[in-house]
């Protein structure tokens, strides 16, 4: 069996899965945010009743992450109302966004959108937010109200998006009926040149095998390449599976999944015992496909699909508008680090946006210091618009007073994970998809440009 067949074996009860088969799985973690949360919890409570408890209050987690740092009035009360949930229901992993239980969230806009407007309890994007307070754990499964919940297959779990109405379902039981995907076997070899980042090997993947390649399949990644791959690499790659139509997208166990895991399991006291899977040798793919690290370059993935994949170098003569850097997918310290490697010295020539996942990166960027200079201060110094109201921000465009949104039609590069049409914004905009090493480049160019081409000077 693949990784994903025997985490979904195991919890099915049955000795075997085989692709295709329809199984009843058990839950381990139940994920949902600030947009899917209230119509989950409306499923719940319409099906189960008004009173009814939820399965397991040790097992869900509820995270506002998308629509928080806006004065619109509906996207703060759909946070009032998960916090009203999950004092009824007694959750100890509400990541609220306001200390007081009682309180109600209102985001004051005369503040502006870069100091801080939360409180310690909040924790960021929920796909960053999980690991870092340790929800992650191999061979378990993680269901969330989100297409790329995927990203926790970094640490040798089958994590998955569902809807509201199958969230519901696990709310109320902590199972749920899933068809075990076909696998497809991408082998990593070698290791990433400079200038080259883990966002330009799932964009190479996705432009091999298209958008819509994995449909409904397990994308697992292994090979003698991943043992250079930190746990950020890995959950870039891991979370953009469904960028392919992935199901899911796996990384196998290894030290570097137990040193991360078994540190925020300890920080955080979270359920500390695992049970990691190993693929058995005999393991049947339904599609295999090599990748040589040390042969790929930086990658952009064109509007209107991220399977639309060019040579950053191929591509000079686009001229842009805008830069972002943030979200689950290039939001995390390290992306932020290979970032400040381009632009330390130098400008940005467009309007630039950076926002942290999480309140913790937040922290990092502020406090690690490169040349006696925090990598916060060298962002800013370069040009870049930093907002501490870690978040989702513009990846998901939002209300027009989102950080970063593009209300008009623009050109923008950003290491995020998804460009369709409207995607950041406005239906007219484009958004070019790339490594924060990447974006860092084109945003002092003011045009697309390979970050390797700064790394000589």
């Amino acid at each position: 069996m693949t990784m994903t067949e025997k985490i979904l074996a195991r919890a099915a009860g049955k000795a075997r899965a085989t692709a295709g088969e329809n199984i009843w799985v058990k839950a381990d973690i139940l994920m949902t945010h600030d947009v899917c949360g209230p119509g989950t919890i409306g499923v719940f409570q319409r099906e189960f009743g008004r009173q009814a408890k939820v399965w397991d209050r040790n097992r869900v987690v509820i995270i506002p992450d998308h629509y928080i740092f806006t004065a619109d009035s509906k996207s703060n009360r759909n946070v009032d109302l998960l916090r009203e949930f999950s004092r009824e229901q007694g959750l100890p992993y509400f990541y609220d966004v306001i200390d007081d239980p009682d309180g109600a969230w209102k985001f004051d806009a005369t503040q502006g959108l870069l100091k801080r407007q939360y409180g310690s309890q909040y924790a960021g994007v929920c796909h960053t937010a999980l690991p870092q307070k340790g929800h992650t754990r191999p061979g378990e499964i993680l269901f969330g109200t989100d297409s790329h919940t995927c990203m926790a297959g970094a640490f040798n779990e089958f994590a998955t998006g569902i809807g509201n109405t199958d969230a519901g379902f696990v709310m109320g039981t902590g199972k749920l009926l899933l068809k075990v995907p076909e696998t497809m076997h991408f082998r990593l070899e070698g290791k990433l040149q400079p200038g080259v980042m883990a966002k330009d090997v799932i964009l190479q993947v996705i432009g091999e095998i298209g958008f819509d390649g994995a449909t409904y399949r397990a994308m697992q990644f292994d090979g003698g390449g991943v043992a250079g791959l930190s746990m950020d690499d890995r959950m870039t790659i891991a979370n953009m599976a469904i960028e392919a139509g992935g199901k899911n997208g796996i990384f196998p166990f290894d030290s570097r999944t137990a040193e991360f895991v078994d540190g925020r399991t300890r920080l955080n006291g979270t359920t500390a015992g695992y049970e990691p899977v190993e693929a058995d040798a005999d393991q049947k793919f339904c599609h295999e496909l090599v990748v040589e690290l040390d042969q790929l370059e930086p990658t952009v993935a064109c509007h209107p699909d991220p399977g639309q994949r060019k040579k950053a170098k191929e591509m000079s003569n686009v001229k842009l508008d805008r830069a972002y850097i943030g979200s689950c997918t290039g939001g995390k310290t390290s992306d932020f680090v290979e970032f400040a490697r381009v632009v330390r010295g130098r400008r940005v020539t467009i309007d630039t946006f950076g926002v942290s996942a999480t309140p913790e990166i937040v922290h990092d960027l502020q406090s690690t210091r490169w040349g006696g200079v925090t990598i916060w201060d060298i962002l800013v110094t370069a040009g870049v618009q930093m907002t501490e109201n870690a978040g989702c921000a513009a990846c998901l465009g939002g209300p027009v007073d989102t950080f970063g949104r593009m209300n008009t039609p623009l050109k923008c590069i950003s290491a995020t994970n998804r460009n369709f049409p409207g995607r950041m914004g406005h239906k007219e905009s484009q958004v070019f998809l790339a490594s924060p090493a990447t974006v860092a480049a084109s945003a002092i160019a003011g045009r697309i440009t390979d970050p390797r081409e700064y790394f000589s000077n």
